[in-house]
């Protein structure tokens, strides 16, 4: 039996399907569902779910197996899971860290976890020590539900939390096979707010460790409802996006949005990227819909894309601005137009080129249904080029609930608009077109990386006395890190201390965030002593226009594996 509130959902979800192809009318018309009890797991997908033998899920590996698991057999699996966890002590508001990759128990364990109330603290799998101490730590994370491959990290980090192990046998931790042994009924304990706890992302920001933030029962399942619309997916579709677990695109791409239009979500899992595979596996698996970040678009297009039949419907690309050219080739090839948006972690899509509308080369499309989007300078003026806000009259229901501080309260929202931290350009027809940062935060491949990150390992390194990291431009990943040192006294800006900042890089940040170029110089400062990172990423931007390298500039790719590796001799004079 369906909710009051599901009802009010599933009419809002509708009301965008139908106007797919009609942006005038969906952007004029649509409104969030008004909603107060709400648990997306219970009340949306285990109704839609019920006897629906459509794929929800679908997950290829290039050694040509496979796990295709229904609607109604994930609502199942997903009670045995819930049922599982509550008796191992999970309770509603707990948190739970999820570090899995792309195979089933991350969905069920998702929707599990919906189920009990719990709070789901998403990993990626190349989280170091170091990072997942800071998520237990101001996370407050009381379970791990982990792969048997990365198990070992956990192990020197204290605490009596639940240990939960997927796909082998680790001593000390519970095996998660055991729960499908439980019971197939689950009961809730109770209602679930719709503005109760749900999601809490560590991401980049403008602070030395990642901020935190916190997504409700409403803002993400409910508020990806945008997302299906940017996407243009409807039930039946074969949705494939290229995103890690851990991200916030995941759960855009490979969780709410598909199944919010009843679409399969397909997975292909690759050891090293494998453009033939995955051109071959769209291909022979009937995939409809795909998207894919720039980084994956420019390798693709290495290839003779017209020599596949696909039958895809809709392209799409996020993560930061997709070359022109790239765009061409591809609808050369498919004949279709890879299509832009723009979100962030602590929102859902908010601007898009949607389908069947006119699209402008470079840019990330118009707001989409459910959000006001405005560009405002520092004194809320608004201009042609500034920063990209929301406004909160009415508040979108996909924006986040607000950033949880370190003491665990939740640090709400102020004023009467969301600042991005994002600049854009906007045209007369309301397109919109990224410029960048506002905060020095930028994206490297389809990763976001805060300088200040990179900045607080950097530092610790006894050669570096200060530390500035810029993007550098990169004709494959857009940008790499690139960082501006002043060393400490009594070292060398040589070679020998290159290399070792580079391996102590390596040792102290996931491979995602890694610093790849480095520059000995004095970093340039304002009056007040500021170190001006916009003169480092123009005088960067230059050097590689112009091709040059400085004498005193080192790259990651200068040295070999095996002295990345071993080199061991002192640096001091």
């Amino acid at each position: 039996m369906t909710s009051g509130n599901a009802t009010a959902f599933l009419a809002a979800r509708d009301f965008l399907i139908r106007h797919r192809e009609d942006y005038a009318v969906a952007y004029r018309d649509f409104r969030w569902p008004k909603l107060d009890r709400f648990n997306w797991a219970l009340d949306y997908f285990d109704n839609m779910a019920r006897g629906n033998e459509q794929a929800a899920l679908w997950l290829t590996d290039e050694d040509g197996s496979e796990v295709k698991l229904t609607f109604a057999q994930l609502s199942e699996r997903s009670n045995r899971v819930a049922n599982a966890l509550r008796a191992l002590g999970v309770r509603r508001g707990d948190r739970i860290l999820l570090m899995l990759g792309n195979v089933a128990p991350l969905w069920e364990c998702m929707l599990a976890a919906m189920k009990l109330g719990a709070v789901i603290v998403p990993a990626t799998m190349l989280l170091t020590r170091s990072d997942l101490a800071d998520r237990f730590a101001r996370g407050r994370v009381r379970h791990v539900v982990a792969a048997a491959d990365v198990a070992p990290k956990f192990a020197e980090l204290p605490g009596d939390y639940t240990r939960i192990v997927v796909g082998g046998s680790v001593p000390g931790w519970t095996a998660y096979e055991q729960s499908y042994q439980a019971s197939a009924e689950f009961v809730a304990d109770g209602e679930t707010r719709a503005d109760d706890p749900l999601l809490l992302y560590f991401t980049s920001g403008t602070t030395a460790t990642p901020k935190l933030v916190l997504h409700s029962h409403q803002t993400y399942p409910v508020g990806h409802l945008s997302t299906m619309y940017w996407l243009g997916l409807r039930p039946g579709d074969v949705h494939l996006n290229i995103s890690s677990p851990g991200w916030a695109k995941h759960a855009w791409s490979c969780f709410f949005a598909p199944w919010n239009a009843g679409a399969t979500i397909f997975i292909i899992n690759q050891r090293r990227f494998n453009a033939r595979g995955l051109l071959d596996t769209i291909a022979r698996c009937g995939v409809t819909t795909f998207c894919a970040p720039p980084t994956v678009w420019r390798m693709l297009i290495q290839e003779d894309l017209a020599a596949w039949r696909v039958r895809l419907t809709e392209l799409v690309s996020a993560g930061e601005p997709l070359n022109p050219e790239v765009i061409e080739r591809v609808r050369a090839a498919w004949k279709l137009t890879i299509r832009d948006g723009y979100g962030q972690t602590e929102t859902t899509a908010l601007a898009g080129n949607t389908p069947g509308q006119k699209l402008k080369a470079g840019s990330m499309g118009r707001p989409l249904p459910g959000y006001q989007v405005a560009l405002l300078d520092q004194d809320g003026v608004a201009q042609r080029e500034a920063e990209i806000c929301l406004t909160l009259a009415p508040r979108p229901i996909g924006l986040m609930q607000g950033y949880q501080g370190d003491d665990g309260g939740v640090v709400a929202i102020a004023g009467a608009v969301y600042r991005s931290g994002d600049v854009a350009s906007v045209d007369d027809e309301g397109y919109l077109t990224y410029v960048g940062r506002a905060d020095d935060v930028f994206k490297s491949s389809d990763y976001r990386i805060s300088p200040f990150e990179l900045e607080s390992a950097l530092i610790e390194h006894p050669a570096v006395a200060e530390a500035a990291v810029v993007p550098s431009p990169d004709p494959l990943r857009l940008a790499v890190p690139k960082a501006y040192l002043t060393l400490a006294a009594g070292y060398r800006p040589d070679r020998a201390t290159a290399l070792s900042i580079f391996r102590h890089c390596r040792s102290a940040l996931a491979p995602f965030k890694r610093v790849r170029r480095l520059e000995f110089a004095d970093l340039p400062k304002t009056i007040s002593g500021k170190i001006r990172r916009v003169e480092l990423r123009r005088g960067e931007a230059a050097k590689r226009d112009a091709g040059a390298r400085v004498p005193l500039e080192f790259w990651e790719d200068d040295f070999s594996e095996d002295e990345l590796r071993l080199h061991r001799e002192s640096l001091r004079t």
